[in-house]
């Protein structure tokens, strides 16, 4: 039992070391679940009603997620380093180290979002260009790029509170603020896109209205104290050591959302590439780079929802890991890490069936152009087989960062869609033309969880050495 005076909330404490581990996750896990696939729902809403103005446009959209990828993994970054570390304070019984943590964390992403807006929206049309826009997709792209890097300082924060309110056992907290800025985007996209009659600047306006409200709704949970941390300006470090250890802790979400952002440039580049080429007899030989654009963005977020349930289910297996880890209490950490696993193979091998057998109609909804239909459903099946691999990828990758384990898990981040995808994305469509660019994430997704076997059984081999220790 915890009873150590430091504790704004003993009880909060005391039933993340107590409860059943499978009940905890569950719970930190259903309004994280709801939380994620909101806002993948919502980033999905997006590429469905731009769609309605034109396949160059739905392409736009798919360039544009590569900034935005951008702009997630600095937020992740300073989220989960800052979250997990406080998170183990708490954990280990120290409040006030939590509270410099969680103060400089928060600060310290808002002001590097401002210097992100102020680069991004000075060198716009460059960084555009280099992305893999077509001659017909840019002037969709800038309208669009613009809203999303004034939004950069707001969203950027906003993944930081919601990081550090999950890691606080505050999953319901973190879940009206992320869902109400969802469902407010979800409902201002047709509005603005098509009563206002402002095409794709309306959806990105949408957007940016919508993160905002985010922020603000996040950010009074910590102002009213209704968290484990205090939030205040004076709290701001001025060690450098913090602010190393929340990058080191959070290298590993860089990684792995940083280089999303960079495989998502290759996927466009090669689309574009290769779209217009007959290299199967399954593509057709007039098949559009704006058309294969479309496509394969359209299968990036439909995998990328797929995702927010395992994601979801991670995020909240990761408070009760860390301060169980703090704690020394390794056999709960095992316990919860199996769970982890099973839940997640069990839902995505049901993802893998729905989507290959409704992958045509899953694309149509979006777009009903017969070319981008072809590709993304293509792509979208090659993927599926894939996903059941994704429960070794989420719960030992979640377990390293967590544990504090910032070179493991920052190596294995960077598989993904780094290491493996990118040689195997320039490599594959070599010989298989667009079907090499389909297939190559899927491919990339199976080598990576191969690739984290012997690292979760070098973890749980250290970890019943120190149980033995203790005993």
């Amino acid at each position: 039992m915890i009873t150590h005076k430091k504790y704004s909330s003993v009880s909060t404490v005391n039933n993340m070391l107590t409860a059943p581990v499978g009940n905890l996750i569950i719970k930190l896990s259903i309004p994280t679940i709801v939380s994620m696939m909101i806002t993948a729902l919502y980033n999905m809403a997006d590429t469905f009603f731009v769609s309605k103005l034109g396949t160059s446009a739905s392409g736009a959209v798919g360039i544009i997620f590569s900034i935005m990828a951008i702009i997630q993994a600095v937020g992740f970054t300073l989220g989960m380093g800052s979250g997990s570390i406080l998170s183990r304070k708490i954990g280990g019984g120290d409040l006030e180290e939590a509270n410099e943590y969680s103060s400089t964390g928060i600060i310290f992403a808002f002001l590097l979002g401002t210097i992100l807006a102020i680069v991004g929206i000075i060198f716009q049309d460059k960084i555009i260009n280099s992305l893999g826009a077509t001659e017909t997709i840019l002037p969709y792209a800038k309208d669009y790029a613009h809203y999303i890097f004034i939004g950069a300082p707001f969203m950027i924060t906003s993944f930081v509170l919601n990081n550090q309110l999950r890691f606080q056992g505050k999953a319901t907290l973190s879940m009206l603020g992320l869902t109400t800025g969802g469902i407010l985007n979800i409902i201002l996209d047709p509005i603005f896109i098509f009563i206002f009659n402002m095409g794709i600047k309306g959806a990105a306006i949408a957007t940016l209205i919508s993160q905002i409200i985010s922020f603000s709704i996040l950010m009074s949970f910590f102002l009213l104290k209704r968290t484990e941390t205090v939030f205040s300006i004076k709290k701001l470090s001025k060690r450098i050591k913090v602010y190393t250890e929340i990058l080191k802790q959070g290298f590993p979400s860089l990684c792995r959302q940083g280089l999303a952002s960079i495989s998502t440039i290759f996927l466009n580049i090669s689309a574009a590439k290769y779209g217009s080429l007959a290299f199967t007899s399954a593509i057709s030989a007039n098949q559009s780079a704006d058309a294969a654009v479309a496509g394969m963005s359209i299968t990036s977020r439909m995998f990328m929802f797929i995702m927010s349930f395992a994601l979801g289910l991670g995020q909240g297996f990761q408070p009760v890991c860390a301060m169980n880890y703090g704690a020394k209490k390794y056999n709960r950490v095992k316990e919860s890490f199996l769970f982890l696993l099973k839940t997640i193979s069990l839902s995505m091998l049901f993802c893998m069936v729905l989507v290959l057998i409704f992958a045509p109609q899953i694309v149509k909804a979006f777009r009903n152009d017969i070319e981008v239909i072809q590709v993304g459903s293509v792509a979208m099946r090659f993927q599926a087989f894939a996903l059941p691999f994704h429960s070794l990828i989420f719960s030992v990758n979640m377990l390293l960062q967590t544990t504090g384990k910032a070179k493991s898990a920052s190596f294995l981040s960077s598989l993904r869609q780094g290491l493996y995808f990118i040689p195997l994305i320039w490599i594959l469509p070599l010989y298989f033309g667009l079907i090499g660019v389909q297939i190559s994430q899927g491919i990339a997704d199976i080598l990576t969880a191969l690739t984290t076997i012997p690292f979760a059984i070098y973890f749980f081999k250290e970890i019943n050495n120190k149980s033995l220790e203790t005993k």
